[in-house]
């Protein structure tokens, strides 16, 4: 059960994320969001007929870079549309999606014969909902809140007024004439949000990408014979817990919400490093409880980012935080075997549940309450 990226698709995130959420805040939203799902859905199907792993590697390499950029912008300009009071629940069910995608996928390549050549069915299966999202996205309109930063703000009114059904009022908003400099993410009214949000993100998924690229190796460690079966029951954990932490999401504020992801987190690891030499039914406690709980508390990654940074830099600053998160889940990736072999299921349990502490403490430290912030 491996709930990763694959090294090629990583780099590719990184990348893709960091220079499109740029781009994104310099060109607008709307096209980036239109023609990266061009690239996904090309480069998905040509994986069908891969000739060797160099070809393999190139095409997951641009998957990964198309991906990065709706990472940045997708949150971006969903965030810029939303309503206030609904902007969280809105921006989390990006990630209930995603866990269904992957909960199907995982099941497909699990429990379906597609014979001799079932990797390249799978590899390019990929095309179809990416071909889905690319004709639903066609005729999206730009981010009124980006049109009004670069003072546009007849094409905003009439954006909001066809869309939203609200009057723009122009003597609410300051208008930038130009794009906020790349470096004032780093500024001293800003360095702590960003800061917050590359280590909050950074630390809950470097476990989760650690932890569930070995679930095989970990659930052999913990003595649990029948894989099949813990392998359908995670899975049905990751949906429920997805969906129950969107309920959660829309009626706790964002610190709070973090604030106890974080906490529940770092006990359930801690706690299978204690019990890990226990019957396989008790060690499936707290592992449960952490794939239920990281599931329906990495709905907060979709929603913190963008309302963390100024209209002028939220593309390029959740650009930023996917980025170093990918940093983060190719060392968790690389790191945990060495991890499992020479510490052992304990050791490995208790030095990742010390990054979801450093979460925490970090949260507690700089994490503001964006809740209530209108982003355009």
């Amino acid at each position: 059960m491996s709930r990763t990226a694959s090294p090629s698709a990583l780099i590719g995130l990184f990348f893709g994320s960091l220079i499109l959420g740029r781009v994104g805040d310099l060109i607008g939203r709307e096209r980036v969001y239109v023609l990266n799902f061009v690239l996904i859905a090309v480069a998905s199907a040509l994986l069908f007929w891969a000739p060797n792993v160099d070809v393999l590697f190139i095409l997951r390499l641009l998957i990964g870079f198309g991906l990065g950029a709706d990472y940045a912008v997708g949150p971006t300009l969903l965030s810029e549309f939303a309503p206030r009071k609904q902007r969280g629940f809105i921006l989390a069910s990006l990630t209930v999606l995603w866990t269904v995608g992957y909960v199907v996928a995982n099941v497909m390549g699990a429990y379906i014969d597609f014979g001799p050549d079932a990797w390249r069915w799978l590899l390019a299966s990929g095309a179809i909902p990416a071909l889905v999202v690319l004709v639903v996205r066609i005729g999206t309109p730009e981010s009124p809140g980006w049109l009004i930063s670069r003072g546009r703000i007849e094409e905003a009114r009439t954006i909001v007024k066809k869309y939203l059904q609200v009057e723009l009022d122009p003597s609410e908003f300051e208008v930038e004439s130009n794009s906020a400099r790349y470096r004032e993410l780093f500024s001293r009214n800003m360095w702590k949000r960003t800061a917050f949000g590359a280590i909050f993100y950074s630390a809950l998924v470097l476990p989760y990408f650690a932890i569930y690229t070995c679930v095989p190796t970990i659930l052999a460690g913990l003595n649990v014979s029948d894989y099949n079966l813990q392998n359908l029951l995670l899975n049905l954990f990751l949906l429920g817990g997805g969906v129950v932490g969107l309920w959660f999401l829309q009626k706790m504020r964002r610190r709070s919400f973090t604030i106890w992801t974080f906490g529940i987190l770092a006990t359930s690891l801690l706690v299978l490093g204690l019990v890990s030499n226990l019957p396989a039914l008790v060690v499936m406690i707290p592992f449960v409880i952490y794939t239920f709980v990281m599931s329906g508390g990495s709905n907060i990654t979709q929603v913190y980012p963008p309302e963390l940074f100024p209209t002028q830099l939220r593309a390029s600053g959740v650009g930023l935080l996917n980025a170093l998160s990918r940093i983060a889940a190719a060392i968790g990736t690389f790191v945990l075997p060495l991890s499992l072999d020479s510490w052992g299921i304990p050791g490995t349990m208790f030095w990742l549940g010390g990054v979801l502490l450093l979460g925490l403490v970090v949260t507690v430290m700089w994490a503001p309450e964006t809740q209530r912030e209108q982003l355009f």
